[in-house]
């Protein structure tokens, strides 16, 4: 069974890779679908059969799935763009006769008010409509989303909120990998999976964390969506990026990151790792 996988260069993409090839899945067996093949030479020396895959060039993508048993689309970081970028996948796997289609969504993406919901709701949409038969992975937030975060208060001592009491059951990026890996090689349909953490945690319990990684003193400083929002355009962040970061922060404050389902951890096998472990490598 040949394997796919879209941006097999990037954060999420290559993790998947690694993770296919320690669970043993042959080389010869793994397609990795990247804009630049010059970036993915070591999966090329592993003998994994690389191929040019760009979202933004549709009528080249069916020939690049050729022979392609099941395929993981993870989603595109271009913001704006993704809906039609994924729906020229999607329309390239069926024309190339793909025989199943795993996706990579973000949770309750019907009815999130988080600015990624719509496009990845739009997504499954025309995964729906397509008749491909597809899984969709709906990955909660990234610990590694923190990070930023973390060297902010490395120099503050504090971490700056307007998601109130929400909490957020974060996952390492390389388990939420390794569960797509698991999920590809796999043979299930038709199933929505929400993947998140085991546990969920609250900015002041954050901060806690922070404390602990970095050997200093760390509060949550909770402010209001227009302060925080002065305060970011004081740093210099324009308009758009302000208000994606605020749409974030209601959409936690909201609830909506922090249901715990143990989808992640049941693909997994074992329980999934805290966030303290990330912050820790890197602190």
């Amino acid at each position: 069974m040949t394997l796919a996988v879209t941006g097999a260069t990037g954060h999420l993409g290559g993790l998947v890779v690694e993770h296919l090839l320690r669970r043993g899945t042959p080389a010869d067996q793994i397609v990795a679908l990247v804009r630049r093949p010059d970036a993915a030479d070591g999966l090329a020396a592993k003998g994994v059969t690389v191929r040019v895959f760009d979202y933004n060039q549709p009528d080249e993508l069916p020939s690049a799935l050729a022979g392609v048993d099941s395929l993981l689309l993870v989603s595109g970081n271009e913001f704006g763009k993704r809906a039609q970028q994924h729906q020229a996948v999607i329309d390239a796997a069926k024309t190339a006769g793909v025989g199943r289609l795993v996706y990579t969504s973000a949770p309750g993406a019907d009815t999130s008010i988080n600015p990624v919901a719509p496009e990845h709701w739009a997504t499954e949409q025309a995964l729906a409509a397509s008749g491909l038969a597809h899984v969709i992975l709906r990955n909660n937030w990234y610990h590694e989303n923190y990070l930023a975060d973390l060297g902010a208060a490395a120099q503050t001592g504090e971490i700056l909120t307007a998601a109130g009491q929400g909490r957020v059951a974060s996952a390492a990026r390389t388990e939420l990998a390794e569960a797509a890996a698991v999920v590809l090689a796999g043979s299930q349909v038709g199933q929505t999976l929400t993947l998140t953490g085991d546990v969920a945690w609250s900015f002041d319990e954050l901060a806690a964390d922070f404390a602990t990684a970095l050997g200093r003193p760390v509060v949550a400083r909770h402010v209001s969506a227009a302060e925080k929002s002065d305060v970011l355009a004081a740093a210099g962040l324009d308009a758009g990026v302000i208000g994606f970061i605020l749409g974030v922060d209601a959409a936690i404050a909201a609830g909506e990151l922090a249901g715990v389902t143990g989808d992640l951890s049941a693909l997994l096998g074992r329980p999934t790792s805290p966030i303290l472990e990330t912050l820790r490598a890197v602190g």
